[in-house]
C-alpha cells in the first residue's frame, strides 16, 4: 500500500530529489509556517542522496517524511465520527443514539478501541419485526440489569449483573395450579400483584420475576426469592408494554456483523483504490480504522462527493513527469522553481514563481527577505548548501551573481566556509562504496520528454576522476536494464568532474546513438557509448537543451 504521513499542506520537490529539492522544501515549509501560523510540512518524493544526508546532518535537521503518492486518502473524506459502543449495549440504547445522531450504523469496539463489529438500524428493525421464539432473550445472553433499564424498572432482589442465559420468557397470567404445566427452571415470568403466582414462580425455580405496575413486593416473597437466587424486577409498565419492550433489552453484540465479516478501510488507504469496492457493495456505511487498528470513524458513498484533495506546493520542478505520483489528483497551490516551464495543469489559478537563477534556494531566500522573516542558522545552512550543490560551487553556467552573493551571505549566517563546506559536501555525495548500482543510478535522475520521445538523465558529481571511473564501470551494465524498465528511448548519465569542469556522458537506449550523434557528433568519443564533454557540468542548461535539439533533428 502507498504511504503518506503528511496531513497538512505538503511542500515537496521532484522525484529522485537532489539537495536543492530537499533543502528548498524544508526552508519554504518553515517560511510558510511562520507566515501562516502552521499547517505546512516538507516531504520528499524519493530517497535522499549521501550528499543531502551530509547537509542535513551538518545542521541537525531531520530528513523529511517520504511521500510516495498525493492522491486523496480515506482520512481526507468526510468522516462520520461516532464513538464506538460496547457490545453489551441494549438495542434500545443503540436505537436512541442512532435516532439522535441521525445515523444508521454504530461501530462496536472493545475496551482498547479495536473494532469488533457493526450494528445497523436494519438490525434493530429485524430484532423487532422478525418472529423469534420466547427463548431469544436468553440466547442473546441478556443481563437482568439491561432488562430492568429497558423497562425503566429496578432490581429489588438479586444480582444486577446476573445473565439470563437459559430458559424462556412468558406471562404468568394463568392460574398458579396451571402454571406448572409449562413453566421450566430458569424461566423469566412476567406477572402482576398476585401473591400466589409470584410464590409459585419462585418455587418452580424461575430465574427472575418481572412485576408490572410498580406492585409492592411482600417481604416474604423477597426473602424466598433471595434464598432461591431469583431476581425480582419491578417496573411501572403494564404487562402488554413489558412484553412489547423486553426484546429491546438484548445486547447489540448478538445482532451485530462481526468485524471479520465487514468491509473496512484504513485511514491511509487511497480513495482511487477503494472507489470500486464502495460502488460494488451497496452498504450505507463502511467502518474505518487507523494505523493502530483502532476504530476511527465511518464513511459512506456520499463521502466521495465532498472529497478534500491533498494540498501541494511544488518546489524545484514544474513538470508532471518529475512530480510526486498522484499530482494530477492533488490541489496544487504554488510552484516555486528555476527550471524551464513545462506542461502541468492545475484546477485553480496558482502562485507561480519562476526565475532564471542557478538554484531554487536563491528564490526561497528572496522570499524570506521580502516577507521580513529572519533566517535561522539551520535554514541558512540548508539554503547555502543547496546553492553550492546546484551551481557546483559557482562553476555551473547556470550560476548567477545573485546566487553567488546569496550563498556567501547565507554562509555567514550559518557559520561555514563556502569552499570547504562545498568540497566536503561533494566528497560525501560521491562516496558511493556502500551503495548498490541502482541507488547510485537513481540518486539524481530526472525524466523528460520532447516530441513524443521520452528520455532520462542522471548525474553524479565528484572531484575525484578515479571515483568517477569506478562509478562508470558499475553503471554501464545497469543502463540497458533501466531503459527497458522505464520504456524510454534514451538514458544519458553524466559523470561530472567538478575540479576540471567537464563531463563524460555515457548513454543507452534504442534511439541513443542517433540522438547523441545529432547533439554531440563532433565531440571526443571515450567508448562505444560514451563521449567527453569539456565545460559541460549543468544538466538543466547545457545537456538537456542539446538532447532536445538532437531529438528534433531525427
Amino acid at each position: 500500500m502507498k504511504s503518506n504521513s503528511c496531513r497538512n499542506t505538503l511542500v515537496i520537490g521532484h522525484r529522485n530529489p537532489d539537495t536543492d529539492s530537499i533543502c528548498s522544501a524544508i526552508a519554504y515549509a518553515e517560511l510558510k509556517n511562520k507566515l501562516m501560523g502552521g499547517g505546512y510540512c516538507a516531504g520528499r518524493a524519493g530517497r535522499i542522496s549521501s550528499e543531502t544526508k551530509f547537509v542535513l546532518d551538518s545542521f541537525g535537521v531531520k530528513e523529511p517524511n517520504y511521500v510516495a503518492y498525493v492522491g486523496a486518502q480515506v482520512k481526507d473524506m468526510d468522516m462520520i465520527y461516532t464513538d464506538g459502543v460496547n457490545e453489551e449495549m441494549t438495542l434500545q440504547e443503540a436505537y436512541k443514539i442512532m435516532r439522535e445522531e441521525k445515523i444508521v450504523s454504530l461501530c462496536v469496539t472493545d475496551d482498547n478501541g479495536m473494532l469488533k463489529g457493526l450494528v445497523t438500524m436494519g438490525d434493530i428493525a429485524n430484532s423487532t419485526m422478525d418472529v423469534y421464539d420466547n427463548r431469544i432473550i436468553s440466547k442473546a445472553k441478556t443481563t437482568f440489569a439491561s432488562i430492568a433499564k429497558t423497562l425503566d424498572g429496578q432490581i429489588v432482589v438479586g444480582d444486577k449483573n446476573k445473565v439470563f442465559d437459559h430458559g424462556k420468557v412468558f406471562i404468568g397470567a394463568a392460574n398458579p395450579d396451571l402454571m406448572g404445566e409449562f413453566a421450566e427452571e430458569g424461566d423469566v415470568v412476567i406477572l402482576g400483584n398476585r401473591y400466589d403466582s409470584q410464590l409459585c414462580a419462585i418455587e418452580m425455580n424461575a430465574s427472575a420475576l418481572i412485576v408490572c405496575s410498580d406492585t409492592k413486593i411482600f417481604d416474604t416473597i423477597k426473602r424466598l426469592a433471595a434464598e432461591r437466587n431469583c431476581v425480582i424486577i419491578t417496573t411501572p409498565y403494564d404487562t402488554y408494554t413489558i412484553a412489547r419492550l423486553i426484546n429491546h433489552s438484548m445486547p447489540i453484540g448478538y445482532f451485530m456483523t462481526n468485524a471479520e465479516d465487514l468491509i473496512q478501510f484504513n485511514t491511509e488507504d487511497y480513495v482511487d483504490e477503494i472507489k470500486k469496492v464502495m460502488s460494488d457493495k451497496r452498504y450505507r456505511n463502511f467502518p474505518v480504522i487507523d494505523m493502530d487498528g483502532k476504530y476511527y470513524g465511518m464513511i459512506s458513498r456520499r463521502s466521495l462527493l465532498n472529497l478534500k484533495k491533498k494540498e501541494v506546493i511544488m518546489v524545484d520542478h514544474n513538470e508532471k513527469s518529475q512530480a510526486v505520483e498522484g499530482i494530477e489528483e492533488a490541489d496544487v497551490l504554488e510552484i516555486i522553481d528555476h527550471h524551464k516551464i513545462a506542461a502541468i495543469e492545475t484546477v485553480n489559478p496558482v502562485y507561480f514563481r519562476n526565475q532564471p537563477l542557478g538554484c531554487t534556494a536563491t528564490i526561497i531566500t528572496q522570499m524570506y527577505d521580502e516577507n521580513g522573516v529572519e533566517i535561522t542558522k539551520e535554514i541558512a545552512g540548508l539554503l547555502c548548501a543547496a546553492i553550492l550543490s546546484d551551481t557546483l560551487i559557482f562553476r555551473s553556467p547556470t550560476c548567477t551573481e545573485l546566487d553567488k552573493k546569496t550563498a556567501y551571505r547565507l554562509a555567514e549566517i550559518a557559520g561555514i566556509d563556502v569552499e570547504k563546506f562545498g568540497t566536503d559536501m561533494f566528497s560525501a555525495g560521491s562516496d558511493l562504496k556502500n551503495k548498490t548500482v541502482e541507488e547510485i543510478f537513481y540518486q539524481d535522475f530526472k525524466k523528460f520528454a520532447s516530441d513524443g520521445v521520452g528520455f532520462g538523465v542522471g548525474q553524479i558529481n565528484s572531484f575525484n576522476s578515479a571515483e568517477l571511473a569506478e562509478i562508470k564501470a558499475r553503471v554501464i551494465p545497469f543502463m540497458e536494464h533501466a531503459v527497458s524498465e522505464m520504456g524510454i528511448q534514451l538514458i544519458a548519465f553524466m559523470l561530472t568532474n567538478i575540479s576540471d569542469e567537464s563531463t563524460e556522458l555515457i548513454y543507452s537506449g534504442p534511439m541513443a546513438d542517433s540522438i547523441i550523434n545529432n547533439a554531440y557528433g563532433d565531440m571526443e568519443k571515450t567508448g562505444d557509448k560514451a563521449v567527453y564533454l569539456p565545460g559541460v557540468v549543468s544538466r538543466k542548461k547545457q545537456l538537456v537543451p542539446k538532447i532536445i535539439r538532437g531529438i528534433q533533428q531525427l
